[in-house]
C-alpha cells in the first residue's frame, strides 16, 4: 500500500515557539511527539501527534537539529511536507483536571525536558490546570489565575522515578535529547511488596494532589502544628476562649489511673490499658504515645463530637497526624504551621509561656532557685541552666525547619510566631477569610 503525503502551511509568529516536540523512531523518521494546547500549531490544526515530518520549506529534515535550523531560518510562512498519522488518537487520561503542586519545578534546570522554553515553572501550592495527560512523561498545563502560558510539566510517573533515584538500567523513561529526540529503554518494573511498606510509606512521594474549587465554607478542624516551644498551646487556649460558641478543644484519653480528686471528663478521659490498646488497634485514635508507663492519646470520636456540635475543633497535634486528618473528608482540616522565630524572640516566648503556666519543657536546672544562693556552686548551676536553655532553643529552630520541609504538603499557612497578639489576629483573620472566599480542596473531600 502506497503512503500518502501532504503539504501543509502556517504563518509563523516570530515571538512564540511553534509548540511541538519531535522524536526519532526506530527507522529514523522524524515524528511529531506532542502538540502543546493553545500553541500556534494547535490553533492552525495542520500537524498532529504521529505525523512524520519530511521537509520544511522544500528542504529535507532528518534530525531535530535540521528541523530547528529550518524553522529558525524561516521568516513568515512555514511549509511542511508530511506523512500523516492514521493511528487512532490515544484518549488515555485526556480529561482536564486541577492539581495542587507539591514540589517546586524549574524547567531551565531539567535536563530531561525536550525544550526548556516549552516548560512551565511552578512552586509548591500553585494550582495547575492540567490540559492534557495523554503523554505518559510530559503533561500540558497552565497556572490558574495567570492568563496565557501553557507549558510542559513532568508527569507523576516521571517525577516519581526521578525522585526515587531509579537506576538507569531499571528506568523505562526515555532519554530525551534536543527538542524531543528519544532513545527508548526497556521497561522494567519493581513491584510493591508488603514487607517494604514502611519504606514506601516513608518515601510518601506526593507530587501533585487533585483538587476542586468549592464555594466558601467553614473548615471542621484547625490543626496547629510546629516544634515545641513556639507557643502552640498558648495560641490554642486563647483562640478557644475568644469564642466558646465557635471553637472547642478536646480532652486527651489516658490509661493512667485517676488521681485523688480527679474526675473523668474534666482533664482527661480515663480508660484501662486493655481497652485503650484495643481501641488503638481499631484505629480509633488520631495519635497516641506512652509516658511513664501510661498511654495517652487523642480520640477521633472526641473530634467528631466537637464537629457534631457545630464548632471548629482546635488541635495542637503532632505533624504525623496530619496525614489522617488530610485524607479524611469528615475532618476537613485547615493546617497552620507555627514556625520558630529568631533566638531572642524564642526566649521571650518561652518566658511568656513559662510564667503563664504553658511551658512545654522542663529544664534540668531551676535558675530561680539558684539565684537565692551566692555560692560558686549556685552560679555554676545558673550558668549550666542558661547553657541548656540555649541548646534547647537551637534544637527548636532546627526542628522547625525540618518539620516544615517534611510536612509542607499538608500545610495551608505558615506563621512565624514573633508576637502572640499578632499571631492570634492572623489566625482569626484567615479563618474569617475562609468563610468568605472559594477554596481549593482535595477531591476526596467532595467525591
Amino acid at each position: 500500500m502506497s503512503r500518502i503525503y501532504k503539504v501543509v502551511s502556517l504563518i509563523k509568529d516570530p515571538d512564540k515557539p511553534l509548540g511541538l516536540t519531535v522524536e526519532q523512531d526506530e527507522n529514523g523518521n522524524l515524528v511529531v511527539a506532542r502538540i502543546l494546547a493553545g500553541s500556534t500549531i494547535e490553533k492552525a490544526n495542520v500537524l498532529h501527534p504521529g505525523d512524520v515530518i519530511l521537509e520544511v520549506n522544500g528542504i529535507n529534515v532528518l534530525t531535530p537539529e535540521d528541523l530547528m535550523h529550518e524553522v529558525s531560518q524561516s521568516k513568515n510562512t512555514l511549509q511542511f511536507r508530511i506523512a500523516p498519522s492514521h493511528e487512532t488518537e490515544n484518549t488515555f487520561k485526556s480529561q482536564q483536571c486541577y492539581m495542587r503542586a507539591l514540589f517546586n519545578y524549574n524547567p531551565t534546570e531539567d535536563s530531561l525536558l525536550p525544550c526548556p522554553e516549552l516548560g512551565l515553572d511552578f512552586k509548591i501550592g500553585d494550582i495547575l490546570q492540567i490540559l492534557d495527560q495523554k503523554d505518559p512523561i510530559w503533561w500540558q498545563a497552565q497556572k490558574v489565575g495567570q492568563n496565557g502560558h501553557i507549558g510542559l510539566i513532568p508527569s507523576t510517573d516521571l517525577e516519581e522515578r526521578r525522585k526515587a533515584y531509579v537506576p538507569p538500567e531499571a528506568d523505562y523513561v526515555h532519554k530525551i535529547g534536543i527538542c524531543g529526540t528519544r532513545i527508548a529503554r526497556k521497561k522494567r518494573k519493581k513491584m510493591y511488596q508488603s514487607k517494604w511498606n514502611v519504606e514506601f510509606d516513608k518515601a510518601d512521594l506526593l507530587l501533585y494532589e487533585e483538587v476542586t474549587r468549592l464555594p466558601p465554607f467553614k473548615r471542621r478542624t484547625l490543626a496547629l502544628v510546629g516544634p515545641y516551644g513556639v507557643g502552640r498551646r498558648t495560641l490554642k487556649g486563647r483562640l478557644i476562649n475568644s469564642d466558646l460558641n465557635k471553637f472547642a478543644g478536646i480532652l486527651p484519653v489516658t490509661s493512667r489511673p485517676a488521681r485523688e480528686l480527679e474526675e473523668n471528663g474534666k482533664s482527661y478521659w480515663f480508660l484501662d490499658r486493655e481497652e485503650m490498646e484495643k481501641q488503638i488497634k481499631q484505629h480509633k485514635f488520631l495519635e497516641y504515645g506512652e509516658y511513664n508507663g501510661h498511654l495517652y492519646g487523642t480520640s477521633l470520636d472526641s473530634i467528631r463530637n466537637v464537629i457534631n456540635e457545630g464548632k471548629m475543633c482546635v488541635l495542637d497535634c503532632s505533624p504525623p497526624a496530619l496525614k489522617i486528618l488530610h485524607n479524611s473528608a469528615e475532618f476537613m482540616p485547615y493546617v497552620i504551621f507555627i514556625a520558630a522565630p529568631g533566638m531572642e524572640i524564642l526566649k521571650n516566648l518561652y518566658n511568656y509561656g513559662h510564667y503563664n503556666g504553658c511551658s512545654n519543657r522542663t529544664l534540668t536546672f531551676d535558675r530561680q532557685c539558684s539565684i537565692r544562693y551566692s555560692s560558686r556552686r549556685a552560679r555554676t548551676l545558673e550558668s549550666l541552666a542558661s547553657l541548656y536553655e540555649e541548646e534547647d532553643f537551637k534544637k527548636t529552630l532546627e526542628e522547625s525547619s525540618c518539620l516544615q520541609r517534611t510536612y509542607e504538603k499538608y500545610i495551608d499557612m505558615v506563621i512565624v510566631n514573633e508576637d502572640f497578639d499578632k499571631t492570634f489576629l492572623k489566625v482569626v483573620e484567615v479563618l474569617d477569610t475562609l468563610a468568605n472566599q472559594d477554596q481549593w480542596v482535595p477531591v476526596n473531600w467532595v467525591y
